[in-house]
C-alpha cells in the first residue's frame, strides 16, 4: 500500500469514527465549512463539476454556474457528513429520514414477486435511501461496489453497507451480474447506481443533448428476469429530510433485437435521470468526467494520438 493510499484509509476510517460522535448541527457546520473550502480552492473537481451543471443548465451565466457549484460542493458533504453519521442513526430517526413520492411503483413490484431493479444517479445520498428501504420497508436488497484502492477501504465501505443491511458484491469478477439475475428471479431486490460506465461495455445515450454511455446491466437483467426496472432520482430541500422519486417503470419492447431493446430502455432511464438531475442538479454530486466530448484522447496501437 503505498503513502497516499495509507491517509486515504485512515482519512475515511477517522470520518466514520470520529463525524458520527459529533451532536448533529455540528456534523452540519463541519460539513458546509469543508464544501466551502474545497469549492474556493477552485480544484478540479469542482471545475468539472461546474462545466457537467453547464450542459443540464445551458442558459446558465458564469456567475449562475459558480452559485451551482458551490451548492453542489454543499450538497456532496451533506451526502459525506450523512454516510459517516448514518451508522450511529436509530431506526426512527432513518424512517424520519427520508420522504420517497411515487412509492407504490416499488411496493406494488414487490408484491408481484418478480424482483424489482431501482437504478439510481448519483444524487443526493443514495446510501440513505437504501438504509431507508432495509429499515421502514424491512426489505433487504443486493447492490454492487466497485473496487478500491487500497483494498482496506473497499473492505470499509462494504462493511459499511453491509452494516445498514445491503449484500454488497465485488463489481469486478464477472459474478455479480449472475448473482444479481438470481436475486431478481427469487422476488429480492436490486438496487444500482447507473448513470456513468464509460467503459467499452456501456450503452451509448443521449444525455442532455450530448452523447455519454451509462451502463447496460439494469436492462439486460430486467430483460432476462422479467423484474421491474423503475428509475429513482433524489435531492435535498431546506430541511433535514431527503426527498425523492420513483419514477414509473421502463418498459422491455416487445420487438427488437436484445441490443435495440438495451439501447431503447437504457435511452429511457437516462431520460428519467435527466428529468430529475434538471429540477434539482446541485444535488447532483458529478466530479468526474461523463460525455464522451470530455474523454482524454487514448493512444491508438502505433501509438498516434486518435
Amino acid at each position: 500500500m503505498s503513502a497516499q493510499e495509507r491517509l486515504t484509509d485512515s482519512l475515511y476510517g477517522l470520518g466514520w469514527g470520529m463525524v458520527k460522535k459529533l451532536p448533529e448541527p455540528v456534523a452540519v457546520r463541519l460539513g458546509r465549512s469543508i464544501a466551502d473550502l474545497a469549492w474556493k480552492q477552485r480544484g478540479k473537481g469542482v471545475l468539472r463539476l461546474e462545466s457537467n451543471y453547464a450542459r443540464v443548465v445551458p442558459d446558465a451565466s458564469p456567475e449562475r454556474l459558480t452559485e451551482l457549484s458551490r451548492a453542489g460542493m454543499r450538497s456532496y458533504l451533506r451526502y459525506w457528513m450523512e454516510s459517516f453519521r448514518l451508522p450511529a442513526w436509530s431506526k426512527d430517526r432513518i424512517r424520519g429520514g427520508f420522504d420517497p413520492k411515487g412509492l407504490h411503483h416499488l411496493t406494488d413490484g414487490l408484491a408481484a414477486g418478480k424482483g424489482v431493479i431501482l437504478a439510481l444517479p448519483h444524487m443526493a445520498n443514495w446510501d440513505l435511501a437504501g438504509a431507508w428501504v432495509t429499515t421502514a420497508l424491512e426489505t433487504p436488497f443486493t447492490t454492487v461496489a466497485e473496487r478500491l484502492k487500497p483494498e482496506t477501504l473497499y473492505d470499509r465501505f462494504v462493511a459499511y453497507r453491509e452494516g445498514l443491511g445491503m449484500e454488497v458484491l465485488p463489481h469486478s469478477g464477472g459474478t455479480a451480474f449472475g448473482t444479481l439475475a438470481r436475486r431478481l428471479r427469487d422476488g429480492g431486490l436490486v438496487c444500482l447506481v447507473a448513470e456513468r460506465d464509460l467503459s467499452s461495455s456501456g450503452v451509448e445515450v443521449r444525455f442532455f443533448g450530448e452523447a455519454t454511455r451509462i451502463p447496460a446491466g439494469p436492462a439486460l437483467l430486467a430483460q432476462q428476469t422479467g423484474a421491474l426496472l423503475l428509475p429513482v432520482t433524489l435531492w435535498y430541500d431546506d430541511s433535514p429530510v431527503m426527498q425523492g422519486k420513483v419514477h414509473p417503470p421502463v418498459e422491455v419492447p416487445e420487438t427488437g433485437t436484445r441490443a435495440e431493446k438495451t439501447s431503447v430502455m437504457a435511452q429511457a432511464l437516462a431520460d428519467a435521470f435527466a428529468e430529475g438531475i434538471a429540477d434539482h442538479p446541485e444535488d447532483w454530486h458529478m466530479l468526474q468526467r461523463l460525455w464522451l466530448k470530455d474523454l482524454e484522447p487514448r493512444p491508438s496501437s502505433d501509438g498516434a494520438r486518435p
